[in-house]
């Protein structure tokens, strides 16, 4: 029974030691984050947290118009999993964020100035901050509600000056 003891004892040290002389070869962690919602679809991970690249839009394309002029619209989307229309068909979403100087427009920081965001449907036309956009039949199984956004000059009034600019919009979905 000591032999047996004594044996266990020997090997126990030789693994620690072994184990304790072993080179890191690669360590991590994984992280898990989520929330439950009370909704007929659920929000691809993708469409959560995004972030648009309006590019480098040109301030001789802002002062077009009067100071009205635009920068190419560029396309985001909002996709839905799992979506089960039994009882809810239709979606709308809402945009809120700090407002431009253009009528329902998403306000710009930075050193960049005299420009607003337009937020835009599918179809090209404006959500205006704070309101909902036109309802969107949805079908069971995934869905793709697609917008986009341009930079706008802030109008004749506005001085346009060069800079990077960011804002921030968050959305929120209402079905019927």
């Amino acid at each position: 029974m000591f032999k047996k003891i004594a044996l266990a004892s020997a090997m126990g040290m030789l693994l620690a030691a072994s184990m304790a002389n072993a080179t890191d070869q690669g360590h991590g962690k994984v992280t898990f984050t989520g929330s439950i919602i009370d909704a007929p679809c659920s929000i691809s991970p993708d469409s959560i947290d995004q972030t648009v690249s309006l590019g480098q839009v040109s301030n001789v394309a802002l002062k077009a118009n009067g100071n009205a002029g635009t920068s190419v619209p560029r396309n985001f989307e909002i996709k839905l999993e799992n979506c089960d229309t039994a009882t809810l068909k239709s979606v709308k979403t809402t945009f809120v964020g700090a407002e431009g100087k253009t009528d329902g427009s998403l306000g710009i920081t930075g050193t960049a100035k005299g420009a607003s965001i337009i937020l835009t449907n599918g179809d090209g036309e404006q959500i205006k901050l704070g309101e909902a956009s036109a309802a969107r039949v949805l079908q069971n199984g995934n869905n793709t509600l697609l917008f986009s956004a341009y930079l706008k000059g802030d109008g004749a009034s506005a001085t346009i000056t060069p800079g990077d600019f960011s804002a921030v919009a968050d959305f929120s979905l209402a079905y019927q």
